[in-house]
């Protein structure tokens, strides 16, 4: 496999100025009364009163979302036309499973650097709450005369007629199985453990680590600069992460059963997987010289990102393993330049078998075709504030949450490169580096 050749500064760069994200919290819990729209709502509502960028400066809204609303799926426009922005304000959608938000935002970048932009909000949003509860096929067909009008007494007769049996036209559950092989996700993972050998005491020692370190992350302010609190339908004021565990143990988390193994048997867990999750996350990206001509600090920068894509009957959230290092070499760096890693959490047990593949001069040989390893990603550098298994994960939005606490953590420290890899449903997935401004 050839070398991807490195990237060079665009003439016009694009910086990341300021990230906001609501609480994220547990789905059908405080807000299962707000849709994904309205969550995206708030957070850019958040994102423009702390910024107190002026409303007329904005060119569009670029939003990810995996679960959109039917009756109006693009959401970055609704967006737009709730929070009364300027009716120029355009907005669109897009969606790439779990890396949406990080799409959102590379394509915000894209623009802007090509010159179509000057200041644009980029995000994601996920409402798995308001998830639509979907009829089967069969009853779809049966009903649609009904639906459009079209059914006399007679035509109602033949379609009651075809709805039996009732258990094979009630609505279904919604399921996160891939279309091409079926499988669940938890199933794929539950898969990629045993093939890469990922024990479960391996896995609940990340999962705890996950937790203690977004719990210390919240105890020190860390995450005060991107968390905007979120009034609910009912009058409550929402203003931390709700699925934290900080108190959380080994001896814990090692007595949950397995969840997606047959029979029992497996070592994925409620415990050392992702939760479902509702939330948003907004980013605001302008060019840097219109930064500094509003008076504001940028962050970070993209270096380069790269998405690919692998069989979803193979390993199917093996992608950053590919896209990490493809980014790197865009980037003209080496792991080992890397001052922080921040890889999705969609699972521990992926995440592990993540960091072995990069590990393993086989694979990376193999799949890379590289002469050595891309190498080890060290303890101290790996998801430095948690992860998507003690945040949470709303689909839409953990693109934008990472590049949120990434540009965040490089502006603090005053270090340089963070490198962000995320898997997604497809069999895809992403990279990208970041780098200080």
């Amino acid at each position: 496999m050839a070398t991807p050749k490195k990237s060079s500064r665009p003439a016009r760069r694009a910086v990341i100025v300021r990230g906001v994200r609501t609480p994220f919290v547990k789905a059908f819990g405080p807000f299962m009364k707000l849709d994904t729209i309205a969550l995206g709502v708030h957070a850019v509502r958040g994102l423009l009163t702390r910024t107190g960028i002026a409303r007329e400066a904005i060119d569009g809204i670029v939003w990810g979302g995996v679960i959109l609303p039917p009756g109006a799926p693009n959401v970055g426009r609704e967006i737009a036309l709730d929070l009364r922005l300027p009716p120029s304000v355009e907005g669109m959608t897009v969606t790439r499973a779990c890396a949406s938000g990080l799409q959102a935002i590379t394509c915000a970048v894209s623009a802007i650097e090509r010159g179509d932009a000057d200041v644009l909000i980029a995000g994601g949003s996920d409402s798995t709450s308001n998830a639509q509860l979907v009829l089967p096929t069969k009853a779809t067909h049966a009903l649609a005369p009904l639906a459009f009008g079209k059914a006399g007494p007679a035509e109602i007769m033949a379609v009651l007629s075809q709805l039996m049996p009732l258990s094979q036209v009630l609505p279904q559950r919604p399921r996160i199985a891939e279309r091409s092989t079926g499988q669940v996700m938890g199933e794929a993972a539950e898969q990629m453990a045993a093939r890469n050998a990922i024990s479960r005491e391996a896995q609940d020692a990340f999962a705890l680590r996950s937790h203690q370190r977004a719990a210390a992350a919240i105890a020190s302010g860390r995450f005060d600069d991107e968390v905007v609190a979120v009034e609910t339908r009912d009058g409550t004021f929402v203003s931390q992460d709700q699925l934290v565990r900080g108190d959380s143990s080994l001896e814990k988390l090692a007595k949950l059963r397995p969840v997606f193994g047959k029979k029992g048997v497996g070592t994925l867990t409620a415990g050392n997987s992702s939760p479902l999750t509702d939330g948003a996350a907004a980013v605001l990206v302008m060019s840097e010289e219109k930064a500094h001509a509003l008076g504001l600090t940028p962050l970070a920068a993209f270096r380069s990102w790269s998405y690919v894509g692998v069989d979803p009957a193979d390993q199917l959230l093996m992608g950053p393993a590919l896209a990490l290092p493809h980014a790197l070499d865009k980037a003209g760096l080496t792991l080992g330049d890397i001052d922080f890693v921040d890889i999705h959490e969609a699972f521990a047990a992926q995440v592990l078998a993540v960091l072995g593949m990069m590990a393993s001069p086989a694979f990376c040989h193999e799949r890379l075709g590289k002469e050595d390893a891309v190498g080890v990603v060290a303890e101290d550098r790996l998801n430095v504030h948690g992860g998507s298994v003690s945040i949470g994960h709303p689909f839409g939005a953990t693109g934008a949450r990472m590049v949120t606490t990434m540009a965040n953590e490089l502006h603090r420290s005053g270090k340089r490169y963070a490198a962000l890899g995320i898997c997604a449903a497809g069999g895809l997935g992403a990279g990208a580096i970041l780098e200080r401004v």
